[in-house]
């Protein structure tokens, strides 16, 4: 069974590719552009899998070259597509961007689907739909609030692009998987997140820091109405929320037909504020980071975190690693790319 995965060169694109490539007969493509990635990640994959994978480096948001992977894969039979912009301060920066690229690129890949009568779709989703809620932890009945920030909301239209997509055609099964705080890299170390530019995520912002390629790094706001007044996540390797892909396809393929449209939360299930986050690396690397308390930074929900129950009882998915891991991950893979 051949599946494309879009975005595979990207962080949890490329350890997606890394889980399913365990899982005999499974065929991947990909399709990444890199314009935040890059084409050594293929060159890791395969020292991790032993697998060379074919990518299409286009743009997804230019329909005759989208059609193009569809027309020279006849056979393909699913779809696990990431390819998206994700940075929210960006978004609130340039919100036509993010309108351009996250969901014209998710209507294109939806027409080439009923076009090529292609039944499986797994989005990648984001817990940022929920908006900026009181009512933690939030399960995937948990009323969405309004989004913070372009970014959310182009997650919000998406799933409800694929949910209206899926009435319309009932043989069409998808699953939207709404990631919490995808942190660390994989345990062999030869792969994990690369921001291209400076890095907006927490982690590879800390383990920068750690490595010097940052001078000092900056905790955005200790004003907020949680335990420490700073910004409280759910964080979850990206290993398991890669096996949560394979696990979600599999139930696609298994349940052909039944509940065309499913939607689950992937999260640890525990509150951790950015200054906890930084205590662990610090307990893990036996290093003193060094970073100031700044604004807060536009775009950011005071605390979320996940009930991930209904992934655990349909699925079968529960994380594994404990933030400690996480962070140490993290680290040994900075270390691989820092030459420390």
């Amino acid at each position: 069974m051949k599946i494309l995965i879009t975005g595979g060169a990207g962080y949890i694109g490329s350890h997606t590719i890394i889980e399913l490539s365990k899982i005999p007969g499974f065929e991947i493509i990909s399709a990444d552009n890199f314009i935040n990635s890059t084409p050594e990640t293929f060159s890791r994959i395969k020292k991790i899998t032993g697998r060379e994978i074919k990518n299409y480096p286009v743009d997804l948001t230019d329909f005759n070259a989208a059609k193009l992977i569809f027309s020279e894969n006849p056979d393909l039979a699913g779809i696990i597509h990431f390819a998206a912009l994700k940075a929210v301060g960006e978004s609130v920066k340039n919100p036509v961007l993010y309108f351009r690229n996250n969901l014209n690129s998710l209507v294109n890949l939806l027409g080439l689907s009923s076009e090529k009568k292609i039944n499986y779709f797994i989005f990648s989703s984001s817990c940022t739909v929920y908006g900026n809620i009181r009512n933690l932890p939030v399960s995937e009945t948990t009323p969405l609030l309004k989004t913070e920030s372009p970014y959310g909301f182009t997650k919000l239209a998406g799933e409800r692009l694929i949910e209206d997509f899926c009435l319309s055609n009932p043989l069409f099964n998808a699953i939207v998987l709404r990631y919490f705080n995808p942190v660390g890299a994989h345990i062999s170390g030869t792969i994990g997140e690369l921001p291209i530019n400076a890095p907006n995520n927490l982690v590879p912002i800390i383990t920068q820091t750690a490595a010097g390629i940052q001078k000092k790094m900056f905790v955005h706001g200790t004003d907020y109405p949680t335990r420490d007044g700073t910004c409280i996540r759910d964080y979850v390797h990206v290993s398991d929320i890669a096996k949560a892909h394979v696990l979600a396809l599999q139930h696609l393929i298994e349940n052909n037909g039944n509940a065309n449209f499913e939607i689950f939360n992937l999260g640890k299930g525990l509150g951790v504020s950015v200054l906890e986050v930084i205590a662990a690396f610090e307990k893990i690397s036996g290093m003193k980071l060094n970073y100031e308390i700044g604004p807060r930074r536009a775009g950011d929900v005071d605390a979320i975190y996940s009930d991930s129950s209904k992934a655990e009882k349909i699925l079968g998915w529960k994380p594994l690693a404990g933030l400690e891991e996480m962070m140490g991950s993290a680290w040994k893979w900075q270390k691989v790319l820092s030459g420390i």
